[in-house]
């Protein structure tokens, strides 16, 4: 019994998740961009974000669903953040614990009738030109915004070999940015890959967020950029797996 109602409390909460998303998606954001200069689009947008997913992380907080176990964490500015990613809510978890923070979003995503406003609003897609890619990232890390990075590309399954695409290397080495890696666990198959979402457990679920050094350009000494660049994937690898 206390499982289903913890399933339908988890239902309840993605549904108002989609219908508020729709709602700045469609309504909050157009009306923002009347009244707000283009300069600060982004920092008024990324601003409301990270305090309404801040909120809505501590929904599952405060209902008994889910309790958060931070390590190491500071706010960091500028910064390329990589991160596991086991389960569906770990974007809304750390947009919500770091302030200034943008986040690659899969093409998709552009999709999607419930986030795709946000996406052309607020974060980077990935599906644009490569230099205007690397201009914009350039552009935001040097405006002081962390760039939030899934280098797995989807959630990944436990016990399957972790595979690092190279798109947080590549843009280390044109921007030089700093690389933090954070570790998240999560102790239940709570939202992860092939699980149904109703699937909450009958006790409160552990997410353990653990920022790690940070990985910086100048630890490598390899040449050519084909080989930085596998170095740094085996480093962010290796910091996930150790």
């Amino acid at each position: 019994m206390v499982k289903f109602i913890r399933g339908i409390l988890v239902v309840l909460l993605f549904a108002v998740f989609g219908i508020c998303s729709l709602f700045l998606g469609t309504v909050i954001l157009p009306i923002g961009r009347i009244f707000i200069k283009n300069e600060n689009q982004r920092e008024s947008f990324s601003r409301l974000i990270h305090k309404l997913w801040y909120f809505y992380t501590h929904l599952f907080v405060w209902l008994g669903l889910i309790k958060i176990d931070l390590k190491n964490f500071k706010q960091v500015r500028g910064k390329i953040i990589v991160a596991t990613h086991p389960t569906f809510i770990d974007i809304m978890i750390l947009i919500g614990f770091y302030d200034n923070s943008l986040c690659l979003a899969k093409k998709e995503l552009l999709n999607n009738i419930f986030l795709k406003n946000i996406i052309k609003n607020v974060y980077i897609p990935n599906n644009i030109d490569l230099e205007e890619f690397q201009s914009l990232c350039r552009e935001v890390l040097e405006d002081g915004y962390n760039i939030i990075i899934f280098p797995s590309g989807t959630r990944t399954v436990e016990g399957e070999d972790l595979k690092i695409h190279k798109g947080a290397a590549m843009l280390q080495i044109k921007t030089g940015a700093d690389i933090i890696p954070i570790k998240i666990i999560c102790d239940y198959p709570f939202l992860q890959k092939h699980k149904p979402i109703y699937d909450a457990s009958d006790r409160v679920i552990t997410y353990t967020i653990d920022q790690l050094e940070p990985i910086k350009l100048s630890e490598f000494s390899e040449q050519s950029e084909i080989k930085l660049r596998k170095a740094i994937c085996e480093k962010i690898k290796f910091d996930f797996t150790r």
